[in-house]
């Protein structure tokens, strides 16, 4: 076969893909690309909290990071690394008011569901 008729059977070929329609519904959103929601259910043991009380629910803290007022207690365990940021309201003591979690690997995980190993931890040490 020769050149030109290489070239427009190859055209013949392609035409048609070129004149399809495009897809009539739009691909799925992929789940990990959605930011986690930030929900307070499954919380309330340690928000609000003060570093005694982290302690006796989780155990010795794996860290201790202070900044000015700041507090940040950080707890490992196998499933997960919690951070608890502890800040003073006016005069009083220190209290979580924020909490970060994630897998060891630094992929995300559930708050609560950290926060459950977390106090399995605690029991167990």
């Amino acid at each position: 076969m020769r050149p030109i008729m290489k070239r427009l059977a190859l055209l013949a070929l392609l035409t048609p893909a070129a004149c399809a329609a495009p897809p009539a519904t739009p691909a799925p959103r992929v789940a990990s690309a959605l930011p986690a929601p930030v929900a307070t259910a499954g919380l309330d043991r340690v928000l609000g909290r003060n570093a005694a009380e982290l302690t006796q629910l989780f155990g010795q803290p794996d860290a201790d990071y202070r900044e000015g007022v700041g507090r940040k207690l950080q707890f490992e365990s196998g499933l997960c690394v919690l951070d608890a940021y502890l800040y003073p309201e006016g005069r009083g003591e220190p209290r979580v008011t924020h909490l970060d979690t994630r897998q060891p690997d630094g992929s995300p995980i559930d708050r609560a569901s950290c926060v459950a190993a977390m106090t399995r931890r605690g029991t167990a040490r």
